[in-house]
């Protein structure tokens, strides 16, 4: 009898444990619209747990290429930008003919553009969303990112151009007029002309008016140096 009651009561314990966990579990869809309410809520970190789950419970399903994609959104969104970089890239690898490959480019190079400095500093972000845009530009010429993109393109190309700039006035200002050139020359050869190259002109112009000036200077000082050397009595 004792033995009857306890397997009874294993059988129940096991069979409410199916039920709940059955009826805790959620099916694609569901956590596909949970997941979308919370990223159109701003509960971003919800968001990214929801789509992980999906992705984690149906890998095979419809809703896990949308997930995948959303949780990189959510990452941009909380500006954690190397790990929604790394989310888009992923995607464009497991996906590379999905309708959605413009946008996901797009974003890769927004991620990079949002971390763009003043010109003071390191431009490696402007570099790498440059980049990016112009693979989006190669590759889709006709798509409305393309288009969204160009204005970017023009505030990189800015940014990478005054940086130029910016230091050949540092060397020009320190007197290192050879190095100050070849900034100034860097943005006439490496750079459109975004409001800057009629400036980077004047300067290299200042820049060889004074290295002839100090050339000429030199030669001077060496030729008296050699009139007195031969005015001087031997040793």
């Amino acid at each position: 009898m004792k033995r009857y009651v306890f397997v009874t009561l294993v059988f129940f314990l096991v069979a409410g444990c199916s039920f709940f966990q059955a009826k805790e579990e959620k099916t694609a869809p569901e956590l596909a619209s949970e997941g979308m309410d919370a990223f159109s809520s701003g509960s971003y970190k919800k968001s990214i747990e929801l789509f992980d789950t999906l992705k984690s419970w149906y890998p095979f399903s419809k809703y896990a290429i949308l997930a995948e994609l959303k949780k990189a959104d959510a990452l941009y969104a909380l500006k954690e930008y190397e790990e929604a970089v790394f989310a888009y890239e992923e995607f464009e690898s497991l996906h590379p003919q999905n309708e959605a490959i413009p946008y996901v480019i797009y974003q890769i190079g927004r991620c990079y553009f949002d971390q763009i400095q003043t010109i003071d500093r390191d431009q490696t972000p402007a570099k790498k969303a440059l980049e990016a845009f112009k693979r989006l530009s190669r590759q889709f010429p006709d798509d409305p990112y393309t288009r969204k993109a160009q204005a970017h393109i023009k505030t990189c190309q800015r940014s990478l151009a005054m940086h130029e700039f910016y230091i050949g006035r540092y060397y020009f200002k320190k007197g290192h007029y050879k190095a100050a050139k070849q900034r100034f020359m860097n943005i006439l050869l490496k750079h459109p002309d975004v409001g800057v190259h009629r400036r980077a002109v004047e300067y290299i112009q200042r820049c060889e008016a004074l290295l002839a000036e100090n050339d000429g200077s030199a030669a001077v000082w060496q030729d008296s140096g050699k009139k007195k050397d031969k005015t001087e009595p031997p040793l």
